[in-house]
């Protein structure tokens, strides 16, 4: 993706110069006449818009989350926040082992830019950056300028073709050249095509704003609609990699606090005029560092939600004095069978992660089949996999219904995906990193248990 950042913007810009101007040029030679003034008007100030807020979206810092961002947000005894809210935060709060430091809700490790980004939607391949907190409003307008632009560039062909097309048994040298048809069958092919991308992509960022979710988010909320599935067929419960069993429980999405609100938050303002007004201001870093939250579910919850197999492995606490040796009463044959079911306890809890487990069941699927005599049963199982998104990769390659998986979006997924092992943690890294995300007024990290 980093090859194809280099020449991507280039060629967006190059893009928009040859859809904008030389089409103009080509509109003004073709029947039934010239733009008008009005039209020639529009279509400059687009063109501008476009410039502009392509300009930012590209230039514009995702943001850098700041090392004492907990204190500053969550440690000011002072400011006046709900311990509700504050005990929310905490407990949703990430750790990050790249950057080696606390991550904001909603922040995710980009493998492009190599840090963490506030409020992380994508990392776009066509501007060169991330879509964040502070540079989606600026995308969005993008999105939406380009547009007009295109769909206003699309009318003004369409006629050009319809009058053509309707006068068409009329001499040849009445009508325009042939560079002139090349050209515009050209333009319009290139237009179309831009204009049917754009604007899927703009339905689609119109409707994340509406409900205050980004791409990366959706994605989560497919994933636990998925995990909810599985969860049906084995009675409310999955397993994690140390054998033990979780209990998944349908949880509603946090941050959808209502339309205006939404959007509010989204676009950086609650004014609707600045919604559209391509020199708006950027929004804060700091308020893309903590988010209301609507309350549906307990303030102990965390998104996204917990999953299985991203749980990492848990030490299983011993009963008993220490120092002793628990078994010296036992005779030989009870030494030995206890002895055999502490390995088959360290066995299930050094179980491998899903995706290692998956490909060892791949590898000896692959030496049971080596003749490739496969079965009708087997294909539709492989078929299954596909559709539901799971398969060979294991659950860091899962897809969602789109076909897409973490690492489609920028998302680093060795840092977003499988947790840390705590349990191969150094006490004094342990304990460093639960002091920093652990804001002084609420201690609710520790009872979360997770990293992720």
């Amino acid at each position: 993706m980093s090859a194809l950042s280099h020449f991507a913007v280039p060629f967006v810009y190059g893009l928009i110069f040859v859809l904008g101007y030389p089409s103009q040029w080509l509109l003004m030679h073709l029947d039934p006449g010239p733009l008008t003034k009005n039209e020639l008007i529009a279509s400059n100030v687009t063109l501008m818009l476009i410039w502009i807020t392509y300009t930012r979206s590209v230039n514009v810092d995702p943001g850098t989350i700041p090392k004492n961002w907990a204190e500053k947000e969550l440690g000011d005894q002072e400011v006046d926040v709900s311990e509700k809210e504050r005990d929310a935060v905490a407990k949703s709060r990430k750790w990050c082992r790249k950057c080696d430091a606390a991550k904001p809700p909603r922040a995710h490790h980009c493998k492009e830019c190599k840090r963490c980004i506030p409020k992380m939607d994508h990392h776009c391949p066509w501007t060169a950056n991330c879509v964040s907190h502070t540079t989606f409003p600026h995308f969005i307008r993008f999105l939406l300028f380009a547009t007009i632009g295109l769909s206003l560039f699309e009318k003004f062909l369409v006629t050009r073709l319809a009058y053509l097309w309707n006068n068409r048994d009329l001499p040849s040298y009445l009508g325009p050249s042939f560079i002139q048809l090349a050209h515009l069958f050209t333009t319009l092919t290139a237009n179309s095509i831009t204009l049917f991308a754009l604007g899927i992509l703009l339905l689609r960022n119109v409707w994340c704003l509406a409900v205050n979710t980004t791409t990366i988010e959706g994605w989560e909320i497919e994933r636990h609609k998925t995990l909810l599935r599985r969860a049906r067929h084995f009675g409310g419960y999955l397993s994690t990699p140390d054998g033990s069993q979780v209990r998944i429980k349908r949880q509603e999405f946090p941050y959808d606090i209502g339309i205006f609100s939404n959007i509010a938050q989204g676009m950086g303002t609650a004014n609707p005029l600045s919604w559209l007004n391509p020199f708006a201001a950027t929004p804060p870093l700091e308020t893309g560092l903590t988010f209301e939250i609507n309350g549906f579910e307990d303030a102990s919850t965390t998104w996204p939600p917990p999953d299985p197999d991203r749980s990492y492995r848990r030490r299983v606490k011993e009963d008993g004095p220490a120092f002793t040796y628990r078994d010296a009463e036992l005779s030989k044959e009870a030494t030995l069978a206890a002895f055999r079911a502490r390995q088959a306890e360290d066995a299930v809890r050094r179980r491998k992660p899903f995706v290692e487990r998956m490909e060892a069941f791949r590898d000896e699927r692959r030496d049971e089949y080596e003749y490739d005599h496969a079965d009708d049963a087997s294909e539709e199982a492989d078929d299954d996999e596909r559709k539901y998104g799971e398969g060979d990769e294991g659950e860091e390659g899962w897809r969602n219904s789109e076909g897409e998986r973490l690492k489609d979006f920028g998302v680093d997924e060795d840092v977003e995906f499988y947790d840390e092992q705590e349990d191969d943690l150094p006490l004094s890294v342990l304990m460093a990193r639960r002091q920093a995300t652990a804001p002084a007024a609420s201690g609710g990290w520790a009872e979360s248990g997770s990293t992720y």
